[in-house]
């Protein structure tokens, strides 16, 4: 591996003419902090790392998509695309925030919060330009005034020109750039000097020549810059050495250059901004908050297209890319169909276990345009709770867990195969047919106990409750996970204040957060249930109230001091509700 390098005012000179960004890269992260110590350190003459290029020739060229680097940063800005037609390029794998901060420090701008304005206020943000001052003494620092940073040269953003006096010289750092060679340099040094202020010293006067010196030294003279280039054409080689050199900073996936390949083959508007918008509406626009990710829509774009599941770069093909860009709308609404339909349920972020396992909901919904399952309808009822059942089963037995790839391309070939009869969602025959291996797909009776150990705060905790109510009529109804018997009254400090034995008061706490003393209820009898004593409550609650929450009619448990009790007697009438609708999910 050969390494070459450059000074950094013959590499500023071909940003954004010779060296672009791929899409795989990450937007610009530093702050004005990073910036300034950057400078510091070429001003001190320390090494910035190596930078990693590719040049790519031109089959590549056209298949990707390349960006431009940010001049004036602002807040939530994107890097702006560019044109690959009628340019050698060459393509930035690592240096992207180092590279950008010497364009900003040299030949743009950064914008900075105006103290007390809020940051979604368009006028709190400056944009400020990088000086460097000339009285500074970089031996002689004020470590009180550069605070932590360790800075030495006087650099500093302002909004506006500075004023200069006798203890300051304020330079724009970019326009070293165009002083280029020595005579220019002396030009600019007899220029500067005859501007200083009367009152600066001969000591200050030198100051001012070695820095605009040492400046010039490292803009145009020191090739501070080492880097190596890639030539392969291989974008699979590209795509490992692209990991391996970001490794250290926040670690990148396959779908970051997948990204890159699909935007580069998009033929209208742009693939990343379609998907980022859409993530960001399926996670904050639905009303419950979710947390899908780029991966998971380009997944579900593989998985609904019909196409290998595996995600490879080598399943993205052209062909791929534009059946995937005709279908994006149907994709699109399939996707937010079964979110507002999960939503609906209660399950969003909070408890969703595996972005996996909605997989085979989303292309059922892909095949069935319009299809809500939020209806009154015999159909809608029937196939909303069969997914809602398949879906809560999958999710406690972890079936998309491990191998996948495997079973989502299992369920799909179930679902293609059960479409050919009818448009019910089968249920059952998921459940046979991701056995595999001997997996358990559906909750039996070791399962069970299992679930008899969650505890209030788990995710699992609500799937496993929603699973009880099988008749709960959800209609878009927030509903809570509540204790039955109260947690103030099942506290250590209650507890000791009714004498009882610290062998008693370990049971009773011990079982106040098992789901045996849980339930669901809507937020409004929630609230209202913790404005009435409980056992007023719970002794005005009717006969079939009680049956739906499993609570068995036996006063005497209904207290605390009873509770572990009252906890394995409601274990039992849960067991048994559980292997009942086990046995009717299999006879769906």
């Amino acid at each position: 591996m050969s390494y070459s390098t450059v000074t950094i005012g013959t590499l500023l000179s071909d940003v954004n003419r010779r060296y672009f960004l791929p899409a795989i890269q990450r937007p610009y992260v530093w702050n004005s902090d990073q910036v300034v110590m950057l400078i510091d350190s070429l001003m001190k003459g320390y090494p910035i790392s190596s930078f990693m290029f590719w040049s790519v020739d031109e089959q590549i060229k056209h298949e990707l998509k390349i960006y431009k680097f940010i001049d004036n940063w602002q807040p939530g800005m994107q890097n702006p695309p560019a044109s690959a037609d009628g340019r050698d390029i060459t393509l930035v794998l690592d240096g992207q925030q180092r590279m950008t901060s010497l364009q900003v420090a040299l030949r743009g701008t950064f914008a900075e919060k105006v103290k007390y304005k809020r940051r979604s206020n368009p006028d709190a943000w400056t944009q400020k330009t990088l000086y460097l001052d000339l009285l500074n003494d970089p031996a002689s620092r004020d470590e009180h005034e550069e605070g932590d940073l360790g800075i030495s040269y006087g650099l500093r953003f302002h909004a506006r020109p500075p004023r200069n006096d006798y203890r300051h010289y304020w330079f724009r750092l970019g326009n070293i750039l165009n002083y280029e060679t020595q005579s220019d340099l002396e030009m600019l040094i007899e220029e500067t000097l005859s501007g200083l202020h009367h009152g600066v010293t001969p000591y200050q006067r030198d100051l001012a020549a070695r820095t605009l010196r040492r400046l010039h030294q490292v803009i145009w003279v020191e090739e501070a810059i080492n880097y190596y280039t890639e030539t392969s054409s291989s974008v699979d080689r590209v795509l490992d050495i692209f990991v391996r050199a970001n490794d250290g900073g926040v670690k990148l996936s396959k779908s970051d250059l997948m990204m890159s390949m699909i935007t580069s083959k998009w033929e209208s508007g742009s693939a990343r901004d379609e998907v980022f918008g859409f993530v960001d509406h399926i996670n904050k626009g639905l009303g419950q908050h979710n947390a899908i990710n780029k991966d998971f829509v380009l997944k579900s774009c593989l998985v609904l297209c019909d196409f290998d599941v595996k995600y490879n770069v080598s399943n993205f093909t052209s062909e791929a890319v534009a059946d995937i860009e005709r279908n994006w709308p149907a994709i699109k609404d399939a996707i937010e169909r079964t979110f507002r339909f999960l939503n609906g349920l209660g399950i969003s972020q909070e408890n969703l276990t595996s972005l996996n396992a909605v997989l085979p909901i989303a292309w059922y919904m892909f095949q069935a345009p319009g299809v809500t399952l939020r209806g009154s309808s015999i159909f809608d009822r029937h196939n909303a709770r069969a997914i809602q059942r398949w879906l809560l089963n999958s999710l406690l037995m972890g079936v998309f867990a491990g191998t996948s790839d495997r079973t989502i391309s299992v369920a799909r070939v179930t679902l293609k195969e059960a479409q050919q009869h009818g448009r019910d969602f089968p249920e059952r025959q998921l459940y046979h047919a991701l056995a595999i291996g001997g997996r358990q797909t559906r909750l039996d009776e070791r399962a069970i106990e299992e679930l008899l150990e969650l505890k209030y705060g788990k995710a699992k905790t609500f799937l496993a409750l929603s699973l009880l109510y099988d008749d709960l009529d959800w209609g878009g109804t927030a509903y809570h996970i509540d204790h039955i018997i109260p947690q103030a009254q099942a506290t250590r400090r209650v507890l000791m204040g009714m004498n009882l034995p610290e062998h008693r008061i370990q049971e009773i706490t011990a079982v106040k957060d098992r789901l045996g003393n849980l339930q669901l209820l809507p937020g409004h009898e929630n609230l209202e249930k913790g404005d009435i004593p409980f056992d007023a409550w719970i002794t005005s609650r009717s006969d079939t109230y009680r049956e739906r929450h499993m609570i068995s009619y036996k006063p005497d448990l209904w207290t605390a001091r009873q509770l572990p009790e009252f906890v394995a007697d409601r274990e039992r009438l849960i067991r048994e509700r559980l292997a009942k609708l086990a046995t009717s999910a299999l006879a769906a």
